[in-house]
Formats: C-alpha cells, structure tokens, sequence
C-alpha cells in the first residue's frame, strides 16, 4: 500500500484564510473511501498508487470548482512494495523508538 501527501494552496482568494478551499479537498478525500490524516500542513492517504493519483487529482481540481484561478500542489509519494505499510503503522514505529515519550 501506498502513501501520498499532498498539500494544496489556492492562489488569488480574496482573503488569507484557505480553510473553506482545504475543506473543500477534503470532502473529496472523504468521498473517495480512503484512509486519510488531515494535518496543519497537510493531507496524507494511503491506497493502491493510481487510486491516490486519481483522487490527488481530485483533490487539486476542487478549488477550481470554487472558482479560483490558480492551484498549486505539492505531493510527495511514498510506495514501499518490500512489506506492508500504512499511516498508522509508520507513526508507531517512531513512537515505539521515542519510547512514547512524545505523548
């Protein structure tokens, strides 16, 4: 399985705040089915890699939908194929080497 973040900015809103297109991208995140972790400066999924693509896409076009002019994205990819990997379980190795310590 695979990971993807990715982290979408919509450019020429009339304000700061980008809250209500980031929601907007999620909703896509959420239709699609996937697990996802929604974070302060991003999203990250996990899938089969052409479904992440397809719903990256999505998830990159929403703002369009809104009517903004320009998108830019960021995403990176991880696709390990060695072994099973999944959010929860990458965030569990490093707690368990912190020793929990991290809360």
């Amino acid at each position: 399985m695979a990971q993807l973040e990715i982290s979408i900015l919509a450019l020429g809103r009339p304000g700061t705040s980008a809250s209500e297109y980031i929601a907007e991208a999620i909703r896509v995140a959420q239709r699609s089915g996937l697990t996802y972790q929604l974070t302060a400066m991003g999203t990250t999924l996990e899938g089969d890699l052409t479904t992440l693509l397809q719903v990256a896409k999505e998830m990159h076009e929403a703002p369009f939908a809104m009517g903004i002019g320009r998108v830019y994205s960021v995403i990176k990819i991880d696709d390990r194929r060695d072994r099973e990997s999944t959010l929860e379980g990458k965030v569990l190795s490093v707690t368990e080497k912190l020793g929990d310590s991290s809360g």
